[in-house]
């Protein structure tokens, strides 16, 4: 797209959707704070707005809009089994935030969402009175940064910083916030909790000059997340999804090479990897969004209801990788998603 092509959309963020309920919250006041040129539109419900029929997620990428919201009553859910569980028996996760800033061309937000705009929840403090009931029964691993990069916006919600303090106070609490942001500034003031795990997704430049859009440089993670390590805190790394890419054995090499070469594996918690993979009906969506996406298009086998590459490839590229890391990691502190056999 030209620059041209720009005066066709709207700037980003410059209308403001509110649900009536959602405006006596201190959080919706701060974020509206922010954007104090928007256009606030008040709505009844947040799926009036987001689940309008006939919307292009890939066409709104270019103007998010921003839906604030009350969530009423789905504060937590279990695992998903696309997702790794890192060995925990009670494994959830959370969605104060729905969808992204950034716009990769292989994630599962777009076949998943109706919408491209943002959806924040603000009633932050629900979700902590629900996890404190389920606390008093059990340990909880919580991923809070699924379906959105929290840590990418966290300059404007400050939810990162909150689920921080509250982890505090709850030691049988571990959280693990998932992101590709350089934006580890906006929290590097809060002191680190040891049941706090920040975890970036790293990808070859490759992958982010092709099939990634606004996401920060490799460089840029890496810098975020050694500044992470300085301050204290306990840093993952994730490759994941590993793409079958032409020449991957010397795309992911010399790509993990050179992240190790910049980041002292020792100082590094764990490691997790897993193939491409994506729920078929998500697929399908995400096709018609993208037909001219190679790596959409490529003719995946499905098993389950999950599609993902064929089994012999598969192993081969998830062989590859795994032999890779044991370079650098003992095998405990290496996490591999690879369906029925998840290690």
């Amino acid at each position: 797209m030209n620059n041209s092509d720009n005066n066709f959309y709207n700037k980003p963020f410059s209308y403001v959707y509110v649900e009536e309920a959602a405006f006596e919250y201190a959080q919706a006041q701060n974020i509206l704070a922010k954007f104090p040129n928007a256009t606030v539109i008040p709505i009844k419900h947040y799926k009036d707005v987001f689940n309008r029929k006939n919307q292009n997620t890939v066409a709104q990428k270019h103007s998010q809009q921003l839906i604030l919201a009350v969530e009423q009553e789905n504060f937590l859910y279990p695992g998903a089994a696309v997702c790794q569980d890192f060995g925990n028996k009670h494994f959830y996760y959370t969605s104060l935030m729905m969808n992204c800033i950034y716009d990769c061309e292989y994630c599962y937000l777009q076949g998943m969402y109706p919408s491209g705009n943002l959806v924040i929840f603000v009633n932050i403090e629900d979700y902590f009175k629900k996890l404190e009931e389920m606390l008093c029964k059990h340990e909880i691993y919580l991923c809070i940064s699924f379906d959105s990069d929290l840590m990418a916006f966290e300059h404007i919600t400050g939810i990162v910083g909150k689920w921080i303090k509250f982890c505090r106070t709850h030691p049988s609490l571990t959280i693990e916030v998932r992101t590709k942001s350089a934006n580890f500034a906006a929290i590097k003031e809060l002191a680190p909790p040891s049941n706090v795990i920040l975890a970036w997704t790293l990808t070859p430049d490759y992958v982010v000059a092709n099939h990634e859009h606004k996401t920060p440089s490799l460089n840029a993670r890496l810098a975020a997340a050694q500044a992470a390590i300085n301050a204290g805190y306990k840093v993952r790394l994730c490759f994941d999804p590993v793409l079958l890419l032409p020449d991957y054995e010397t795309i992911y090499g010399e790509f993990l090479e050179y992240i190790f070469s910049k980041i002292n594996p020792d100082d590094i918690n764990d490691v997790s990897f897993g193939e491409f993979r994506v729920s078929n009906d998500y697929l399908k969506r995400m096709r018609k969004l993208r037909p001219c996406s190679a790596l959409l298009q490529y003719p995946y086998d499905t098993t389950g209801g999950v599609a993902s590459y064929d089994r012999e490839r598969g192993q081969l590229l998830l062989a590859f990788i795994k032999n890779k890391l044991e370079k650098y990691f003992s095998k405990d502190k290496i996490y591999c998603w690879k369906g029925d056999e998840e290690q």
